[in-house]
């Protein structure tokens, strides 16, 4: 029988924990918009414009969802976890930045990765 994983325990985290849980999941939120929006802006036809907006939000969520999300089926062990997280915030940093957006994706993606990295400090396992 299947393990069932549970998300981080929110009553355990304290307010400091659960601020930087509220602040991951909304720099997540960001990623996946900024995927969507980079495709949205690409310098090519519209409908490669929509294939690279939906095929962006799709790769994010599968990724996350398989190995990285805290109940993902096949989750990563830190710090390969950490610089899988770290790639994906960068690659959408720099996809903001390729359609003319470079000041949104550069504090998008140290927020980001500041996050991540703070949260492992604060709560490992997070």
């Amino acid at each position: 029988m299947a393990e069932e994983r549970s998300g981080p325990d929110l009553r355990a985290a304290g307010l400091w924990g659960g601020s930087l849980l509220t602040l991951r999941f909304l720099t997540e939120l960001a990623t996946v918009a900024a995927l969507a929006a980079a495709g949205a802006l690409a310098h090519t036809a519209v409908a490669w414009r929509v294939v690279l907006a939906i095929l962006g939000v799709v790769l994010f969520a599968v990724i996350w969802g398989r190995w990285i999300g805290p109940r993902a089926a096949h989750r990563l062990t830190d710090p390969v976890r950490l610089v899988a997280e770290i790639v994906i915030f960068v690659v959408s940093a720099v996809a903001l930045s390729v359609v003319g957006y470079p000041v949104i994706g550069v504090v998008l993606g140290v927020i980001s990765i500041a996050t991540a990295a703070t949260l492992r400090a604060v709560m490992p396992g997070s």
